[in-house]
C-alpha cells in the first residue's frame, strides 16, 4: 500500500476478487484442462493390444468404430476390437497410438474457439461439422488428403515405384494381393481389407512383388 492510498483499500479488492470466484458456475470455475486417458498398451507376439480402448473412445464422447477407423488408417495396421480392447497386428510404439488419439482429439473433439471437449459431430449433406454446446462455435472437418504417387490403373507398374494400393485378398503363401490395371500384386505382411503404401522391388510379366513402406 503507498502513502497516498486509502487504509483498507487493498483489502477491498481481494474480497471483491474472492467473491467474484466464489460466484462464479461451477461448470466454470471448475473446468481444467482436457485430459486424454493414459494409454494402457502392450506388444504381445506379433500384435500389439490397446486395453483400455472402449474407456478411451468413451471419454472422447466419440463412436468407437470412427475412433477405430482413424487410429488403423495413421497407424497402416489392421485391427479389431475385443471384448473393450483393440488388438492391432504387428509391434507399435505406444507413444504412436498416443500421437495418433492426440491427433484425432484435436481434429474431432476439441473445439477450436473455447478449446473444450464438450462437441458433437453433425453431418451437413457430406460435410462433417464439429458443434460446440460450451460456445456454439462450429467448424467443418476437413480429412485428410491422401498423398497418392500413383495409383492410376492405366499407368504400368515399374520397379522402384511407389503405390498406394488396397489389399484384396490373402495369397496361398499368406501374402497379402492387391490388383493395379492389368497386374497382381503381392505384398508380405499384410492383410486383406487394409490400404497401404508399397514399394515394387520386382515386375515379371503381370505379376510383381513389392514390400509395404
Amino acid at each position: 500500500m503507498t502513502e497516498d492510498e486509502p487504509e483498507g483499500e487493498g483489502n477491498d479488492y481481494d474480497d471483491l476478487l474472492s467473491r467474484a470466484r466464489k460466484d462464479l458456475p461451477d461448470e466454470i470455475s471448475n473446468h481444467s484442462r482436457f485430459e486424454i486417458p493414459e494409454i494402457d498398451a502392450m506388444v504381445e507376439g506379433n500384435t500389439t493390444i490397446l486395453r483400455n480402448f472402449t474407456d478411451i473412445s468413451n471419454q472422447l464422447n466419440r463412436e468407437p468404430e470412427k475412433l477405430l477407423k482413424y487410429l488403423l488408417r495413421e497407424l497402416a495396421t489392421a485391427g479389431d476390437r475385443e471384448n473393450g480392447r483393440v488388438v492391432f497386428k504387428g509391434k507399435i510404439n505406444p507413444r504412436k497410438i498416443r500421437d495418433k488419439i492426440e491427433s484425432y482429439v484435436e481434429k474431432y473433439v476439441l473445439c477450436s474457439e473455447c478449446g473444450r471437449p464438450d462437441t458433437r459431430l453433425v453431418k451437413d449433406g457430406r460435410i462433417t461439422i464439429l458443434e460446440c454446446d460450451a460456445c456454439g462455435a462450429h467448424r467443418p472437418v476437413r480429412g485428410k488428403k491422401k498423398k497418392v504417387h500413383k495409383t492410376a490403373e492405366s499407368e504400368r507398374i515399374e520397379e522402384g515405384g511407389i503405390y498406394e494400393v488396397r489389399i484384396q485378398d490373402i495369397g496361398s503363401k499368406g501374402d497379402g494381393v492387391a490388383k493395379v490395371g492389368k497386374y497382381i500384386i503381392y505384398v508380405p505382411g499384410t492383410t486383406k481389407g487394409e490400404e497401404v503404401k508399397i514399394r515394387v522391388n520386382s515386375v515379371k510379366g503381370t505379376m510383381a512383388f513389392a514390400n509395404r513402406l
